[in-house]
């Protein structure tokens, strides 16, 4: 049997929407809540067998995602908890999380969620303009968003997430602010701001080709962006990573850095990734394949790498370059035993010298031009 002595995350994906949004090319599907009990028996088997194979290793965070975990029953969910809690040792202060759509929960159902051990909720809010929410194709407003706030602080979540996204075709700089300060004023703990990425074969990419709608405007949304980390500062919170924010360090999503920092996790469930002792593996993207696999008994395992120390290190700085602490030397070192000036010393030099990247010799940050051109400072290191 295979043994993990380190703590890893445990991410659990729940493919199932009431409706499918515009702009998502998640793996996601609408109209197939008949599947949700042989879905979560089969997530329950593969529970079980990463525990038994990886030696029922400790588990400190574990995070439901989607799609929308949301919508499943509060009893289907029970079984997973207890799935997880006898496959893996769970820490005492794990961090629980799961993503929840406004328009799919009540008090009732967040005071059953708090039952089964969940402390951080993440709401999808996304606007607070009920048009822009209709565009996105949400099926809840922003009215609901409220109430969804106001019905978790009472059930007694005290680490709360809310989600927005900026840089809607025809969406305007005041308006974007007008959502900034709706959010803060709601008092999350945790505030998680996206650009939006076209995806192609999504229903927004398609009225995109077709006319219908124009594309976003980039220079626009570049500047909205330095608007939220403006007011976000003035509001108290620390932006630790390029996309996040949080009240305090307690409040920093710790599943979610355990991907930044390129740490080990599990994910199990339909399209799920995993990464550990240097592989990286994909289940079946689609729930019923992902069932069936289980039913038999049969691998539902898609994708399968191997991940060499190069490609290792790279994804390394990629990743660790979206957060605020960035790349630390003396961690690198540890880690690949090698320093992290021997092997990119030339490249942060010279985005240094671009001046995307503070680079002192012992530590690498993104600086805010970087945060801006994200994607141009990764690519030099995978």
């Amino acid at each position: 049997m295979a043994r993990y002595g380190e703590s890893v995350a445990l991410y659990v994906h729940v493919p199932f929407c009431r409706a499918r949004c515009a702009y998502c090319d998640f793996n996601t599907y609408a109209g197939l809540e008949a599947l949700m009990p042989p879905y979560v028996a089969a997530v329950c088997q593969e529970i079980r067998s990463s525990g038994e194979r990886w030696g029922f290793p400790k588990v400190s965070t574990v995070y439901f995602g989607g799609g929308t975990p949301s919508i499943l029953p509060l009893h289907l969910l029970d079984n997973v908890f207890q799935a997880i809690r006898r496959a893996f040792r769970v820490s005492r202060d794990a961090e629980m999380t799961l993503e929840a759509n406004p328009g799919t929960v009540t008090q009732a159902y967040l005071l059953g969620l708090r039952e089964l051990g969940v402390n951080r909720l993440s709401l999808g809010v996304q606007s607070a303009h009920d048009d822009e929410l209709c565009f996105l194709g949400r099926i809840h407003t922003w009215a609901q968003a409220v109430e969804a706030v106001g019905a978790a602080r009472a059930a007694g979540f005290d680490n709360l997430n809310l989600d927005f996204i900026f840089g809607l075709p025809g969406q305007t700089y005041a308006r974007w602010r007008e959502t900034l300060e709706a959010g803060v004023a709601l008092g999350p703990e945790h505030l998680s701001l996206y650009g939006l990425t076209v995806e192609e074969e999504t229903p927004l990419h398609r009225r995109i080709v077709d006319g219908k709608v124009l594309p976003p405007d980039q220079d626009l949304a570049a500047e909205m962006y330095t608007l939220a980390e403006r007011v976000l500062a003035e509001a108290g919170f620390f932006h630790y990573e390029i996309s996040n924010w949080a009240q305090a360090s307690r409040y920093m999503c710790r599943h979610n850095l355990t991907y930044w920092r390129n740490d080990p996790w599990l994910g199990v469930g339909a399209g799920a990734h995993s990464w550990l002792d240097g592989r990286r593996w994909g289940n079946l993207r689609h729930p019923e394949p992902y069932i069936a696999a289980w039913q038999r008994e049969d691998t539902a395992v898609d994708e399968l790498e191997t991940i060499d120390q190069a490609l290792e290190m790279g994804e390394t700085m990629m990743l660790g370059l979206r957060t605020a602490e960035g790349v630390d030397t003396s961690r690198f070192h540890a880690r690949f035993g090698i320093g992290l000036e021997v092997v990119f010393g030339e490249q942060l030099t010279q985005l240094r010298d671009l001046g995307l990247v503070h680079w002192d010799g012992h530590t690498a940050r993104l600086t805010a031009r970087g945060r801006l051109l994200g994607n141009q400072v990764f690519m030099v290191f995978v």
